[in-house]
């Protein structure tokens, strides 16, 4: 799948991401999307495309590309919104193909086009069952945020 947008093709993962419309960037063998839950301001979801649900089942290529998409998004993420740390998390415990949670982590609050967002579990480990409730309009604003700040 060369497309996140080929839904004929799209694995349950990318769906439950809301892809196509949460994508913020296609590659060859990774899609970033932005999460729909905002755990902390920016936070996205890395899925491999196709049908590996465990990391060593994965193309060659793609651990290869994995290197250029970290090095394209961690710089965009940091212009963007400031974090203070990055936490990339593996859990592959509901959605079943191998995926990433990119949490940024912020010691402080963020706001963006007037609306707060607050790391709930800084300095400790990211909450994922605390996100700040975020509308189209919002998420919208987020990714081109995001993309502004992309190489």
């Amino acid at each position: 799948m060369n497309d996140c947008n080929q839904h004929a093709e799209m694995n349950e993962t990318l769906r439950a991401f809301g892809a196509p419309q949460s994508l913020v960037r296609d590659y060859r063998h990774w899609s970033l999307l932005l999460r729909p839950q905002q755990v902390t301001l920016g936070s996205l979801a890395l899925v491999a495309k196709g049908p590996a649900t465990a990391f060593s089942a994965l193309a060659p290529d793609a651990f290869s590309e994995l290197s250029r998409v970290t090095s394209e998004l961690e710089p965009a993420l940091k212009q963007a919104f400031a974090y203070d740390k990055l936490n990339y998390l593996m859990l592959m415990m509901v959605d079943p193909h191998v995926h990433f949670h990119i949490i940024p982590r912020y010691a402080a609050m963020r706001e963006l086009h007037g609306h707060e967002f607050t790391d709930e579990g800084w300095p400790g480990p990211p909450r994922l069952d605390i996100h700040t409730h975020t509308d189209g309009a919002m998420k919208d604003a987020i990714r081109a945020e995001l993309l502004r700040h992309w190489p």
